[in-house]
């Protein structure tokens, strides 16, 4: 490429990593968006690096995308080590003034990067930086900017009084309800799906703690980066969707192995006098609500969305609407030529319509209808209207 990624005689103003496992099409979405992204980058020294970890994936992704995106650096783990020590296994090859730990259920705006390196300059203060994310039905994700899950924080969440005064300050401190999500302000905790960090700012705090093979890595880290001096940034000037949740099930795995990390997280973070007060009114409040959630798992829907064979509104350049409409016929996929009369949307990014285009405009009709996404050039349509229910692919 002519911007010379892997050219060492470049300054590296971003290295970016990415740990996949099992989400071959989504990937290939997220690793589309975030090429144009990195051709996007306009500051000085604009080059990155990009790293690809495959956690011992069993869907064929490497030998698919590998020689799609030749630039990219893909490496391939022989067992799946999580989330924390894929990520820590790349942190000494990264050679930019940022890393980026990024999430492969994800889809980059082209002009996300540059706002972001450009604030996080501006802010010397800054430690790290996230992003406003939306899900893929144009949703915001309230885990875009965090609070503390100290012991009440994390009692009003849990006993379900944060979802009844999301603006409150006090019952809604887990999410920080009471900050405007259009405004940029200095948060206490980032999610891992989209995480900017200083370089030197990660070589006095190292990495994520390897203890975490999943869920809770990102609040220890961002807690690590507080203590240390720094600030967390929530920047709502840079969307990005996250189809929240594709890359991992809501099953009985799941629920044990979130709450145990979130414990492991306590039992770090909560030590002597008042605190040990606090971790044991927080292990009773998470027992109880771990022994909720397995109880309502059996009665929870995980089959694919019911709307996905229904009329699909295809929303692209001419060309590229009727070599779709094809396959879907091919499909056996109904297409309405009506807007107003399809079930889904497939909305195709093209030079003519951006990735930018595409988001602002599901995020101006959140939830209207269920929302696919296909990049220019590559194989699939991708869906996840719902954290609750697997995604859907259609293969083109």
């Amino acid at each position: 490429m002519s911007r010379g990624w892997i050219d060492k005689d470049l300054h590296m103003i971003l290295s970016i990593v990415i740990v996949s496992y099992n989400v071959k099409f989504f990937l290939e979405q997220c690793l589309s968006s975030l090429k144009k992204a990195v051709e996007g980058i306009t500051l000085p020294g604009g080059s990155a690096e990009v790293f690809i970890v495959d956690n011992a994936s069993s869907d064929g992704s490497p030998d698919f995308l590998e020689p799609l995106f030749p630039d990219f650096h893909f490496i391939r783990n022989k067992e799946n080590f999580g989330f924390a020590k894929a990520n820590n296994q790349v942190l000494s090859l990264c050679t930019g003034e940022f890393v980026l730990f990024l999430n492969p259920d994800t889809i980059l705006a082209e002009n996300v990067l540059d706002i972001c390196i450009s604030f996080s300059r501006d802010h010397p203060d800054a430690g790290a930086l996230g992003v406003r994310m939306v899900d893929g039905a144009g949703r915001f994700l309230k885990e875009s900017k965090r609070g503390f899950p100290g012991s009440a924080a994390s009692f009003f969440k849990m006993s379900g009084l944060a979802r009844l005064f999301p603006r409150s300050k006090i019952f809604s401190a887990y999410y920080m309800g009471h900050l405007q999500e259009s405004s940029p302000h200095a948060v206490d905790i980032l999610s891992g799906a989209f995480m900017l960090v200083k370089k030197t700012v990660l070589d006095r705090t190292g990495g994520f703690d390897e203890q975490f093979f999943m869920y809770a890595e990102d609040i220890d880290l961002s807690y690590r980066i507080n203590q240390a001096g720094f600030k967390n940034y929530y920047l709502p000037e840079a969307t990005i969707i996250h189809f929240k949740g594709e890359s991992t099930r809501k099953n009985f795995r799941y629920v044990k192995m979130f709450y145990s990390a979130m414990q492991l997280f306590m039992k770090k973070h909560f030590k002597g006098g008042s605190s040990s007060l606090q971790l044991f009114i927080l292990n009773i409040g998470m027992q109880f609500r771990q022994a909720l959630a397995f109880t309502m798992l059996p009665f929870k829907k995980s089959e694919r969305n019911s709307k996905t064979r229904m009329p699909v509104f295809i929303k692209g350049e001419p060309g590229n609407e009727e070599r779709l409409k094809m396959k879907m016929i091919a499909n056996h996929i109904p297409v309405s030529e009506n807007e107003n009369n399809g079930a889904a949307i497939i909305f195709c990014e093209s030079d003519h319509r951006s990735w930018k285009t595409i988001i602002a405009e599901i995020t101006n009709k959140p939830g209207r209808l269920i929302y696919y996404f296909h990049g220019s050039g590559t194989h699939s349509a991708v869906s996840s209207y719902s954290n609750r229910k697997q995604g859907d692919v259609i293969e083109l």
